[in-house]
């Protein structure tokens, strides 16, 4: 189980730097069209995780909490640059 928290959790990191990444090298316009390749990448990463793990339990919940919290990370990004000045 604390395998699978790792897991989420290097995903939420990963979805974080390359929000940041985003927001500081491009424009606002493409980082906001970014924070989409950012999500269906958190979702494709912990399907691969899956896929070459040992065990096949819990699939389900891990997709949800890397897919929820990547969608809030890249929520409070596009909150940030929305209301920057």
């Amino acid at each position: 189980m604390r395998k699978d928290w790792i897991a989420i959790a290097s995903v939420w990191l990963l979805v974080a730097v390359g929000a940041s990444l985003s927001i500081a090298f491009l424009s606002d316009k493409d980082a906001i069209r970014s924070f989409g390749v950012l999500a269906a990448g958190s979702i494709a990463l912990v399907s691969l995780v899956h896929l070459f793990s040992s065990h096949t339990n819990g699939i389900v919940w891990r997709l949800i909490y890397a897919a929820g919290g990547s969608w809030a990370i890249l929520g409070l990004a596009g909150l940030y640059i929305l209301l920057r000045p």
